[in-house]
């Protein structure tokens, strides 16, 4: 029901995912969009996705909005690189804003090894 809609936005989607790496992004949506697709739900138009090694990490708890959202996302062969990548939660609150934000990796900077290694 809003896959059309999501593609829409893909494009610019994309090059925020990108800007993730400096910083958390946002991109104000045009509410019309999701008003004029029908169905509207109690709790309004709000969903959070997670995306953990390039998979929807929590896919049955996401409103119908936000399963059309994730499968958009995952088509996008751009998208799905930087999936793999990095980890990102995305989000949409009721005021229609998409946020984007990249989970810092566990990894520890070769730097640090090298350092603890000539310190032995």
């Amino acid at each position: 029901m809003y896959t059309q809609i999501w593609n829409k936005y893909l494009p610019v989607i994309r090059i925020l995912i990108k800007r993730t790496a400096t910083a958390d992004q946002a991109l104000n949506l045009n509410p019309s969009d999701f008003k004029n697709a029908g169905a509207v739900r109690k709790s309004g138009y709000k969903f959070e996705v997670e995306f953990v090694n390039g998979k929807v990490n929590n896919l049955i708890n996401l409103p119908d909005m936000g399963k059309d959202f994730a499968t958009s996302f995952l088509l996008d062969k751009t998208i799905q690189e930087l999936l793999t990548q990095h980890d990102f939660v995305i989000s949409m609150n009721g005021k229609f804003q998409l946020s984007l934000h990249r989970i810092p990796s566990a990894e520890v900077p070769v730097e640090e090894v090298a350092e603890e290694s000539s310190a032995s």
